[in-house]
This record gives C-alpha cells, structure tokens and sequence, in this order.
C-alpha cells in the first residue's frame, strides 16, 4: 500500500472528527505542522500531548489520571508515581529485562499504570520493537490490565514499521475481536490506526494488513469496510489484498459487490493481475450470463493479460453445470490449440457434466483418454464417475470402479460409501450394501459413523430390527457407540414389528449408558406392549416415566385402556381413564367409547349404566359413537334376557 499525501491524510482526519459537534472530538492539527521532532515524542511531550489532545482521549479506556503532586518528588524513585514511565523505559533497555522482577519491584505505583502511560512506554521504545513488544505483552497478559485502542493501534505500527508483519497482523487480529468493547465510535479499527499514527513512526501497510486481517477472520462486510476507508483516505491497497477480498465476497455470491470492488481498483488505479481476471470470470459464469464471459476474456487480452488453464477450467465448469455440454467441449479443444494441456480439473468438469445428461458410458471414454494422457484421477474424479453409474443402478460398474481406486492406493471417502449405499438400497439391495461395507472394513477401510447411521436407519425403515441389531453388533466391536436417536430408531422398528423382549433390552441399554429414555421410546415399547397383551407390563414403565418426569400423551392412554379392554380387564381400564383424566387432563373419546363397548359386551345393562354415570362424572362426554355402544349393550342385556335358560 503507498503512503497517501499528506493533504488527503489531513482531509480524512478531519472527516474522522466531525463528532466535535457532539463535544466528543477536535480536529488535530494537520500532519503537515507536525514537526521530525514531534513524531519522536518524550515522555513529558507524550503526556501532555495526550491529556490536552481530545481526539485521542476519545481512544482511551481508563479514566484520566488526576495531575500529580510536586511532593511525590521527596520520594524514592520506586515510590514516586511520576517515575513510573522512567523507571519502566529504563528496565526494559537493559540487555536481558527482568519484567517479573520490576513488577515486584513498583508494586505500590503500578495502580498508577494507565492507558496514557502504556502509551508513553510503547513510543519511547518504538525503536526498538522488541522491548516495545514485550512491554505489551507484559501489561496484557501478566499484569491483566485492559489496553486501549491506542494502546493496540501504537504497538501496531510499531512491529509494522519493524517489518514484523506476523506478529502485527496477530495484533491486528486480537483488535479487531474487541474492537466493539475498546474502540469508539462504532468499533472503527480503521479510525483509530489513523488517528494513533500522528504520534509514532508508521507504515500505510497496516491498513492493508487490516483488510486482511478481517477477511480472515471471515468478517467479509468489514474487510470491505476496511477497503472502501483506506481508498476513500487516499491508501491504495495491493492487488493481493483485493483479490482476497473479491475471492471472499464471490464465495458468498455477493455478486454486485464484487463489480464494486473492481470498479474502485480500477478509479485509484490498482492494477489486476490474472489472479483477478480469473475470480471475475468466476463471478460473470455465476451470474449465469456465459456470453459476457467471452467480453469479459478480450478486455482482459486488451490488459496484457492471457487466459490460462484456471480460466479455461473455470469456463468448462460453469458450461458443464448448465448442461452447455457443446460449448465446454469446444472450449476443451481450444486448450490444445492455444497450447494449454488440459489438466485433472478439466476432465473432472466434463466427465461431471456428462455423468449429469446421463451420458455415463461417453464418461468413462474420456476417463480412460484421461489416464491414457498420463494424468492420475483421484477420489474427486472416482466419486463422480461412481454417482453417475449408481444414479442409473448399474452397481457392478461402480464396484469395479471401487476395486479400480483402492487398488490406485485410494482410499474411498464418505461420499464414495454413502453414494453406493445409496445406489444399492435404491435397487432394492440393502443386504448388498451391509455386505460391500462389512468387506470395506476388512480391507481396513475406514468407515465413518454417518455411514453406519445410515445403514441402520434403512434397516429400521424396512422393518428390519434384527438384521439393524446384528449390524450394530459387529460395528459396535470397532468402536461404534449409537446415538439417542438410532436407539430411538431401532426401539420404534422393534415395536413395530411386536419385538418388545429386544426392544426393552435397548431401552436398559440406552439407561446404562446414561442415556435417558424420552416419551418416544415409552410410547413405542407401552403401545407394543399393551398390542401384544402385555398391559400390566406397561404399567411399570409408567412409573418409570412418572420418576423422570416424563408425561404420558394421548397415544399413551389409549394404548393402556384399549389394552386392558382386550384384556377384558374393565376395572383397571375404567381406573386408568380416571387418572388420566383427572392428573394429566386427558380425556380421550376413544378411550371411552372402547371400555363401554367392552362392558356393553357382558350383556349387562346395569353395569354398564353404572359405568356410564360415573365416566359422565369424570367429565366425559358422549358422542355418537358413544351412544351407539350404549344402545348396542342394552339391546345385547335385553335379548339375553329374553333368551330360554
């Protein structure tokens, strides 16, 4: 970045201090007045300069130091607060400073160690940036004193002016996560690097270095931000900082925006390289809008600047994703006529863009023309070749294409496992897929733990429990430990497929693993439970339930007075209606209709009338249904009756 003039500094200063309108700044004095002396500041000149300069006590975080009394003069210089800055500067000259040491040393005067006399510090050893550095690493870090923005910005351009760019871009990035706590107004980092230059040596670098610094901490909008200031101020960032800016900004489709960044590159006159015309043509094939690109390619001729195979690649991709298969193969032609060799990427393009019209085979071709060119595919170029054979169900062709790779040395990754899985349960071969990933594992392939939730889950889907429990069984001996949700998963198939003997030892497993059973699972095992005839069972579970604070549901009470009925068992159906109606407020119609057409069953007319008082004193009341079974029982009491004993 080049150093601006000193007017345009001086305009942006100004700008930055529009606030004194609020009584909060005043403009400082052009930088022009400043004289070689004054960027050399003594520690008197320094704190005067900061208590009378409001600008820079805008910066500051600790409250201003009361003026010291001349009778601290009678004291020791150990004692003698006005010393402190001599007494620290002095230390930190010697060969080997012993910081630890004088921290014990001016116990009683560091409470007197504030933002002003850091400041102080850091500009008398702003010559020498490895005493400066330490310095504030000792205030930051032993000491844990809360430095300033100033403070931050001053060691800044310290290292920066060192040439000590690493450990200034850490500086700047540790300024930037606190900016918002320790930088006024509005966390602007931009502002206070300008502004905390007046008083020390400094390089322009350190405000290139900022947009750098937020753009890697994926902090894009103040990277921009950071950019569109320094242009503004008159720096000119370099091209690599642009670039990464244009590249961050594309990667989060913000399209317009990176037009406008190429737009102010080109008004204060940074310079593009083919770094920059490759990231723009990805930005025209993402706008979707192919026929500029070919504008776009003979301006950049006209710049001096050549496509090369990143921007080939990056056109055949993007002809490729829009199915423009005629124009990227045209383009691939090129390559060998403007004597470029089209590399690994280029042929992963087109195979991927064959495999997505269907045309599988026409991409194998070119895969072998690939190899026979002396290029060496990997996992990326495998894994799409295997997708587009498994999109057509044409497993044997992938798993000769799997046996191709590992014997290459490659070792298949998740997309590879998952995508055949997919394909082979997709056929209908969900055993094959099992057995393909069981031999995976004894090739000593890894396989990761979404792989084997996917199987599992497949498995239950199918209602496959015990082939899901085998399975877990072996992959639980390499270390696989299921989750709550594929216990839930194997426990619900179990229930559905009347297993609750295996699905109760899942539930006790899942508890010895502290992992708490939720109203899921007690739906799943008490509804099985109460289907099968198991309804006093059940019954524990509730109380299970009941001690982890878990409540029944609906489904629930259904499933127990609805099992009880089977069971023929009316009073615990009609006690469990109570309760369900009187503690958790759930009173369900088909509940009650199911134990008195139970009772209506028994030819009873009395019971039955009985009943229906004292569920009418529940709060229930009957609907059609109701009544119909009701009828049905009394009509079913009368006909008994009438019958010959």
């Amino acid at each position: 970045m080049n150093r601006t003039h000193l007017d345009s500094i001086n305009k942006v200063l100004r700008r930055s201090t529009r606030l004194a309108s609020h009584g909060h700044l005043r403009t400082p004095p052009p930088l022009a007045s400043f004289s070689c002396t004054s960027l050399f500041v003594s520690s008197s000149s320094s704190s005067s300069s900061s208590s009378s300069s409001s600008s820079l006590q805008a910066l500051q975080n600790s409250p201003k130091k009361p003026v010291l009394s001349p009778l601290y003069n009678l004291l020791s210089e150990t004692q003698n607060p006005g010393k402190l800055v001599d007494l620290i500067c002095s230390s930190l000259k010697n060969p080997n400073p012993h910081l630890a040491l004088l921290r014990n040393e001016l116990r009683s005067l560091l409470s007197h160690l504030g933002s002003d006399e850091i400041s102080r510090v850091l500009l008398r050893c702003q010559s020498d940036h490895a005493s400066a550095l330490a310095f504030f690493n000792w205030v930051k870090d032993d000491l844990g004193l809360r430095l300033s923005a100033r403070n931050y910005c001053l060691a800044i351009h310290i290292v920066a002016w060192s040439r000590q760019f690493p450990q200034a871009m850490k500086l700047l990035t540790e300024l930037v996560e606190v900016a918002e706590d320790v930088v006024a107004p509005d966390g602007d980092v931009f502002g206070a690097l300008l502004l905390s230059s007046e008083g020390c040596n400094w390089d322009p670098v350190v405000f290139d270095m900022l947009i750098k610094a937020y753009l890697k901490m994926g902090m894009v909008e103040g990277g921009r931000g950071a950019f569109r200031k320094a242009t503004e101020a008159g720096f000119v960032p370099s091209v690599i900082s642009c670039n990464f800016l244009l590249h961050k900004l594309l990667r989060l489709n913000c399209i317009k925006e990176c037009w406008q960044v190429y737009g102010v590159m080109g008004r204060v006159g940074i310079h593009p390289n083919s770094h920059t015309f490759n990231i723009l043509t990805n930005v025209l094939c993402e706008e979707g809008d192919i026929s500029m690109v070919y504008e776009f390619l003979e301006k950049m001729e006209e710049e001096g600047f050549e496509p090369d195979i990143v921007t080939y690649n990056t056109l055949i991709y993007s002809y490729c994703k829009k199915e423009r298969l005629e124009d990227a193969f045209y383009l691939y032609r090129i390559m060998f006529l403007r004597g470029f060799v089209p590399d690994l990427i280029t042929h992963t393009a087109l195979i991927n863009g064959l495999c997505r019209i269907g045309k599988v085979r026409e991409a194998h071709k070119l895969f072998h023309q690939m190899v026979n060119r002396g290029l060496t595919p990997d996992i990326k170029t495998y894994n799409t070749l295997i997708l587009g054979y498994c999109k057509e169900s044409k497993m044997q062709e992938s798993r000769l294409l799997l046996h191709e790779m590992i014997g290459r040395g490659i070792c298949p990754d998740d997309f590879t496992c998952l995508v055949l899985v997919e394909g082979y349960e997709n056929k209908g071969s969900l055993v094959s897929a099992l057995n393909w990933v069981v031999e995976l594992r004894r090739f000593g392939c890894t396989i990761s733990y979404e792989i084997y939730d996917h199987l599992i889950d497949s498995l239950c889907r199918e209602n496959r429990p015990f082939a899901a429990k085998n399975f877990l069984d072996g992959i639980s001996k390499d270390g696989y430990i299921p989750t709550l949700h594929m216990y839930k998963k194997l426990i619900e198939s179990f229930c559905k497929c009347d297993g609750a003997n295996e699905a109760l030892l899942l539930k006790d497993e899942m508890v010895c693993k502290n992992m708490k059973p939720d109203l899921e699972v007690y739906r799943a095992l008490i509804c099985c439970l109460c289907r099968t005839g198991r309804s006093e069972e059940s019954e524990a579970l509730m109380e299970e339930m009941d001690k982890g604070r878990v409540s029944p549901d609906l489904d629930i009470c259904r499933a127990l007075i609805c099992g009880y009925c089977k069971e023929k068992n009316v009073d615990r159906a009609e006690s469990l209606l109570g309760l369900f109606s009187a503690k958790f407020h759930i009173q369900d119609s088909e509940s009650y209709n199911a134990l008195i057409m139970t009772v209506g069953e028994e030819r009873d007319a009395a019971k039955l009338m009985a009943l229906q008082d004292r569920i009418l004193k529940m709060g229930f009341v009957p609907n059609s249904q109701s009544c119909k079974h009701i009828i049905d029982g009394i009509r079913n009491a009368v006909m008994a009756r009438k019958q010959p004993s």
